[in-house]
This record gives structure tokens, C-alpha cells and sequence, in this order.
């Protein structure tokens, strides 16, 4: 039985009053469900993935409002060894009996805030996660994929329980300085798998998109890997790097790298960024996301360029630990972390000057408006004059287009990029992004 009061508890061990006038809300009936979705592949951290699982969890009140959760699994970006030793759907499998096992957990119990209740499910489903996978180490981010589409579930339990019909006002108390800004636009982000051409890319740039996430870490023993990498940043920075812009400082074009963890010394990273400044293209790096494996405690604060921690900041004491190793920049993914833990990486964030920016999981467009809604809140990224959010499902879901008409306000002006960006204006505020409203589709998956 999990008992959760109205409280949080932060980095520091100080209870952090969330809402203390909510609902105790009692949840009666549990279900879940999945969806397989097959995927263009889609290459980083030396592999590919294929097919991509949707995870649903479905909650229902002892007053009877049932309310029914999204989750898409990554299970090669969230703990590549679980991902490398088995099948990708047998990978895949371990992932929704984890977030399955949480819903029994929940059976029965009650809570007052979402927040306080992802705190209480994580230990023990990260325990029968390293059960199950048979690793003693699996990292805390596998527990967390699990346990969004159950958060999400709870998120919207707890805002129909307790009246509340928008985004802002569902952000308890403690968190909403993290989550105060209001963007006009988001940047839209594309992401290109690692080996994707220069002209590809330059493609994109064409059509309007001004900030490209870039997968480097290429295939291969280490020497092989940076040569690729060096020989594909001079192929990019020759195609595109004359490109202008008019959302960030300077005008030019931004590089966003991410490296998923695959170099394994600073010094292979510095002949990288050597290279950029050779070739003139160091000054445009915005940001290189996670270069290192979680276990490399590197210092990065002097590489004179921006990194961001990704995968190795699970929790928000883990951002507190990589912000000690001189990382400036988050990448928070409501939709792979959980909204739960992400408000509070978040308000860690803004109280450390730490700027964030959100990142994809290659997510359906509904999950595309949960990340939306944090990315158009969270301050301005410096050099850039609008909100910044990675969205790559178009480019690899096969079936994309089917999975927009699951999207209850699907012509929303702020769901289809417009010249490299989302719109959100009155109406995406307004209307949360569409997530507080009920998708037919998956619905319907619990019906009778």
C-alpha cells in the first residue's frame, strides 16, 4: 500500500507544501494496454531502433472519472545494455511490465498529488526493474520511461478530480517559477540519425528549420568513431554553415550535437571541438548533449563550449550532481522522465541559472504537446529568441499521419511545425496543447 501525503520532499531533505487543499483521490480500477508502431530506423548509441512501443495506462476514481495515460518506451536510449541483450521487442516487453507493475501497485491506494506519487512508485518499480532485466545497475531512466504513461494518467486524474482545465494551473505551487515563461514560439527540432548525409540536413535547413539535432558517435572503435564524426562536422559546416537565421544572437545557424554517451575520454571530445575551431564552425556549436557515459565523472565546465546532460540526469539530485561536473544545460523530456520528476528538474534549473531545452523520444503527437507545454514555459535559451523543443516522430514514425488523427485537437495552430517552428499563441495556452482532452482513440482501447 502506498501512502502519499500532500508534501514533497527536495534535494536538501526540506518538505515542500505542494497543494494542500487537493482532493485525496482514490483510485479503484486499473488497466493498461500497448501499441507497436514500426519505425524508419533510427540510429544512435550504435545501434538502431525499429519499433516503437506505445505504453497506456488507464486509472479510474472511486468516483468513477477514468482518465488514460501515454507513454512511448525507449529502451535503447534509456539503457542500451537491457537494449543490446535482447530482441527489441523482448526489450521492449520488460519496459511495459514495469509500468504494468506500477498500476497494481496503485490499485486500491490514494493519493492528493502526482508529483509525491511518481516519488513513492520509482523505488520500488526501479526494483523490480533490475529484477526482471537481471541488472543490479539498470539505470534509473529505464524505471522512469516506464512509469510516464502512468504519471500522465494520474496528472489528468488529479486535474478533472480537482476542477482544473489547464496547464498552468495543474503545476503545483513549488514548481511554477521553473515554469513561468510564455514563448510566442517554439523552435522545431529535427533529429538526424547518425551516418545522415550533409545534403539531407541541408534539406531541412531549406524548409525553414534553423536549430538541427545532429547524432554523432559514430559506429566503431573509438579512432573510427571521431574520424567520422570530424569527417561528417566539416561535410555540415561546408553545407550549412553560411546558412542565417533570425532566432538566435548572432544570427547564424546553430549546431546541436548529441553524442549519446558515446565518447569515452575528454580528450577524443577536445579533437572534435579542435576540429570545429579549425574549420570555423566551434563559435555556432550551441550545445553538445551528453558526450560522456554516466559513469565518466569528466569535468566539462572548461571546454569553452555549452554540454548538456541528457540520460545521466535521471533525477533531480542527478542534475544537481552533473551541474557540480560544470554541465550548463539540461535536457529535460516530460514525456521519457515523467512530467513529475521533470517540474522538479526544471525549478532546480531556473534556481541554478541552468538553462533547458526540451528533447524527443521519438514520441506520438500527443506526447509532442506534453513536451510542448514545458518547452514553451521554461526560459529563454541563451542566444535564442524562442523556445526550444526537439520533435522527430515525423521523421521516423512509418505511420505518422494515422497517429496525428489520435490527437484530439489535432488542427490546433500549434501542432504543425511552421517555417521551423511552432506557434504558441492564446490558444495553445488556452487549451493546454490539447492534453487535458480525451483521445477517442485510446479511449476506446477501454471501453467495455
Amino acid at each position: 500500500m502506498i501512502a502519499v501525503a500532500g508534501a514533497s520532499t527536495d534535494i536538501t531533505g526540506l518538505q515542500i507544501p505542494l497543494n494542500p487543499t487537493m482532493k485525496k483521490i482514490k483510485i479503484a480500477n486499473v488497466n493498461s494496454n500497448f501499441e507497436r508502431e514500426p519505425l524508419n530506423p533510427y540510429r544512435f548509441k550504435g545501434s538502431a531502433i525499429t519499433d516503437s512501443w506505445q505504453g497506456i495506462a488507464m486509472l479510474e476514481s472511486e468516483s468513477g472519472i477514468k482518465k488514460v495515460g501515454l507513454g512511448t518506451q525507449g529502451v535503447l536510449w534509456s539503457d542500451s545494455k537491457v537494449f543490446a541483450e535482447h530482441s527489441e521487442s523482448a526489450g521492449n516487453a520488460l519496459m511495459y511490465a514495469m509500468s504494468e507493475r506500477a498500476l497494481q501497485m496503485l490499485k486500491g491506494t490514494t493519493f492528493t498529488d502526482p508529483v509525491q506519487l511518481l516519488d513513492d512508485l520509482l523505488p520500488e518499480v526501479l526494483a523490480y526493474g533490475k529484477k526482471i532485466t537481471r541488472h543490479p545497475d539498470l539505470r534509473k531512466t529505464f524505471a522512469l520511461n516506464a512509469l510516464v504513461c502512468v504519471d500522465n494518467a494520474a496528472w489528468l486524474l488529479y486535474a478533472q478530480e480537482n476542477g482544473i482545465k489547464q496547464f498552468d494551473d495543474m503545476i503545483p505551487a513549488a514548481y511554477k517559477p521553473g515554469l513561468s515563461y510564455r514563448h510566442e514560439k517554439v523552435a522545431s527540432i529535427p533529429s538526424f540519425s547518425v551516418g545522415t548525409t550533409a545534403e539531407r540536413i541541408k534539406q531541412a535547413a531549406d524548409e525553414g528549420y534553423f536549430i538541427l539535432k545532429l547524432k554523432t558517435g559514430a559506429a566503431g572503435t573509438q579512432q573510427e568513431m571521431i574520424e567520422k564524426d570530424i569527417a561528417f562536422l566539416t561535410s555540415l559546416h561546408k553545407t550549412i554553415g553560411h546558412y542565417e537565421t533570425q532566432y538566435t544572437a548572432s544570427g547564424k545557424i546553430p549546431y546541436y550535437f548529441d553524442m549519446n554517451g558515446r565518447y569515452e575520454k575528454k580528450e577524443t571530445l577536445m579533437r572534435f571541438l579542435d576540429h570545429a575551431k579549425k574549420i570555423g564552425a566551434f563559435d555556432q556549436i550551441a550545445v553538445i548533449e551528453e558526450p560522456f557515459e554516466e559513469s565518466n565523472e569528466a569535468f566539462v565546465g572548461d571546454l569553452g563550449v555549452r554540454v548538456a546532460a541528457d540520460e545521466s540526469a535521471h533525477t533531480v539530485e542527478d542534475a544537481a550532481h552533473r551541474i557540480e561536473l560544470g554541465y550548463t544545460a539540461i535536457a529535460v523530456k516530460a514525456i521519457a522522465k515523467t512530467l513529475s520528476m521533470t517540474m522538479k528538474i526544471t525549478q532546480l534549473a531556473y534556481e541554478k541559472k541552468i538553462p533547458c531545452f526540451c528533447a524527443d523520444l521519438t514520441v506520438n503527437p500527443i506526447l509532442v504537446d506534453w513536451n510542448k507545454n514545458v518547452a514553451a514555459r521554461l526560459q529563454p535559451f541563451p542566444g535564442m529568441s524562442v523556445g526550444l523543443q526537439e520533435t522527430n516522430g515525423h521523421q521516423y514514425y512509418k505511420n505518422w499521419d494515422r497517429l496525428m488523427t489520435y490527437h484530439p485537437m489535432a488542427s490546433g495552430s500549434w501542432v504543425k511545425t511552421q517555417k521551423g517552428v511552432y506557434p504558441t499563441d492564446k490558444s495553445f495556452y488556452a487549451q493546454s496543447g490539447g492534453i487535458l482532452a480525451p483521445s477517442a482513440h485510446y479511449e476506446e482501447l477501454f471501453k467495455g
